[in-house]
């Protein structure tokens, strides 16, 4: 294929289905955006916005009975669209190369990583084995990876996220592509690692003069990052156009609805002042946990860790993988025991809970867990998973168990029609009130929250954190809230704990915290939130979507 003056990519009034049967569902409608030579430009969209069919059909990848049935895709000026896939494989890695979402399901598990490198060099007949050996040490070096060498010979499941990632990237630059689509290329990465794998991508593109596709439901990446945004809704573009002129006066109310709604890119809430004269309901003291290991070793998961949470209030838990959050609030919740310190709920102390007492403590203490498609027992109606935790813990009459679920089901903002429904029927958002509504039927004074929007779209998230602050307000409700997003801490929490391996390196009110950090992790932690390149013209879109005044 050959460079010309024109756009590195052009997709023209381009329409998408996929077979159902005797049917074909449009999935994407008329869609046409280009980019320019050295130009990022983000897709912008919710879960069934057609991102990532979009970006599929650039790499002739679209899934199943997926078909092109309208317009074109020109790769170099060069129409690809109705491509067979002898020719495409041609053109993916050379013309244009993928980062894909998630590093831990795109790396094939029994192959070394220099293998799956080389891969890319030898299927394009480009080097000797020697030569692609070296090559594969070069790019392994060029993005970053400690120890190269080591790293080649070594499996994925023995590097971290952020390494397969990265690993990724050489793959997708091997052959100096002229576009790159990075498809949610860091969804699954902490905030810290995902800021360095951006800026990676940023240098590496600019080093190479490479496009990039940037594929994101994250508005504050896309914000940071792009050049210019097309946002997606249904299939169709609600709005396309430089990403600082989308950002300061976005035309279309979806495009101002998920402004209003990313965490990221929020105005900062005005949440009531803690009320000081509330008794504390949680205090941990000197938390210790330790785990064994093989060869009679220990491992400190949890090493002093020592905050306080008023009744009422939110409690922020905040830190990366491996920080000793979820470790932590397990012992809390009475699943896990403590090798030193203190915790109380109440006037319980956790640490003397026996078999006999620990069934009535879990009545005070509920959890609500990340992912609403895995929580939830698929077998079994909205109407049973509700009513579970009450056969359980009180021996109702079967009419009272029955309304107290239909109550609490209208309670999380859901019609009682949904009770007879089974999970998959459901949407993620729906799902996880569904999750709310369990942990709430019992009326426990603590709910503890485990990355319980993380898996969410930004607008539903948005909707769950309104409902959380809402139930607090009414029922009085404690919450530990565990996330690695502070820009959702910064919404909802009171006070927040930052953990950094397994040490609280801050804690305190959430405003002082994010005002004046004491901890260099805390304050790398707050600069890795994405959207703060231009915050003046997110206050003005915020003030467009009727959120500041």
């Amino acid at each position: 294929m050959t460079n010309s003056n024109q756009s590195v990519l052009e997709v023209r009034n381009l329409s998408i289905s996929y077979g159902d049967g005797d049917r074909r569902n449009g999935v994407v409608h008329d869609v046409s955006f280009s980019v320019a030579a050295g130009e990022v430009v983000a897709l912008v969209g919710e879960s069934g916005s057609g991102k990532t069919t979009t970006a599929q059909s650039v790499l002739g990848l679209l899934a199943g009975s997926g078909r092109v049935d309208a317009g074109s895709i020109l790769l170099n000026g060069e129409d690809i669209s109705r491509w067979n896939e002898k020719r495409l494989r041609g053109i993916r890695g050379p013309v244009v190369s993928l980062i894909p979402q998630d590093p831990s399901n795109s790396l094939n598990p029994v192959l070394a990583v220099g293998t799956q490198v080389r891969e890319i060099l030898e299927i394009h007949g480009r080097l000797s084995r020697k030569e692609a050996d070296r090559r594969v040490i070069e790019l392994l070096t060029h993005v970053g990876l400690p120890e190269p060498e080591l790293r080649a010979r070594q499996y994925p499941h023995e590097l971290s996220g952020g390494m397969k990632q990265r690993v990724l990237i050489a793959i997708a630059i091997a052959l100096k592509p002229a576009l790159i689509i990075a498809d949610e290329p860091t969804s699954a990465l902490d905030v810290t690692v995902q800021r360095r794998i951006l800026d990676l991508i940023d240098d590496l593109r600019r080093e190479h003069g490479t496009s990039l596709l940037l594929v994101t439901h994250d508005l504050g990446i896309a914000a940071d990052r792009s050049d210019r945004l097309v946002v997606l809704q249904n299939g169709r573009i609600q709005e396309e156009g430089p990403t600082p002129a989308v950002l300061a006066a976005p035309k279309s109310a979806y495009t101002r609805k998920l402004l209003s709604d990313a965490p990221s890119l929020a105005v900062k809430t005005n949440r009531p002042a803690l009320d000081l004269s509330k008794p504390e309901l949680v205090t941990v003291t000197g938390l210790t946990i330790d785990f064994d290991l093989p060869g009679r070793q220990r491992f400190r998961a949890v090493d002093g860790v020592s905050f306080s949470v008023p009744q009422g209030s939110t409690h922020a838990i905040v830190g990366e993988s491996g920080s000793g959050k979820t470790t932590t609030i397990r012992a809390i919740s009475g699943f896990q025991k403590a090798s030193g310190g203190g915790i109380r709920i109440g006037e319980t102390d956790v640490a003397s809970l026996t078999s006999g007492t620990l069934r009535p403590f879990r009545r005070k203490v509920q959890l609500v867990y990340q992912n609403p498609w895995g929580s939830l027992d698929p077998k079994q109606t909205i109407f049973s998973i509700v009513e579970e935790p009450l056969l359980n813990f009180d021996p109702l009459p079967k009419p009272e168990r029955a309304s107290r679920v239909e109550a609490i089901i209208e309670r999380v903002g859901l019609p009682t029609s949904v009770l007879s429904r089974l999970p998959h029927a459901l949407s993620g958002g729906q799902r996880q009130r569904v999750a709310i509504a369990r942990a709430l039927v019992l009326e426990p004074e603590v709910v503890v929250l485990d990355e319980a929007v993380s898996a969410l779209d930004v607008t539903v998230q948005a909707q769950i954190l309104s409902l959380l602050g809402e139930l607090q307000r009414d029922l009085g409700l404690t919450y530990l809230f565990v996330s690695h997003d502070l820009a959702v801490v910064r919404q909802i929490a009171d006070t927040v704990s930052v953990l950094h391996n397994g040490r609280q390196v801050d804690y305190g009110p959430v405003e002082q915290i994010f005002e004046r950090p004491t901890s260099d992790y805390t304050r790398e932690l707050i600069e890795a939130v994405p959207g703060r390149k231009f915050p003046h013209h997110l206050h003005i879109a915020a003030q467009a979507a009727g959120q500041v005044s």
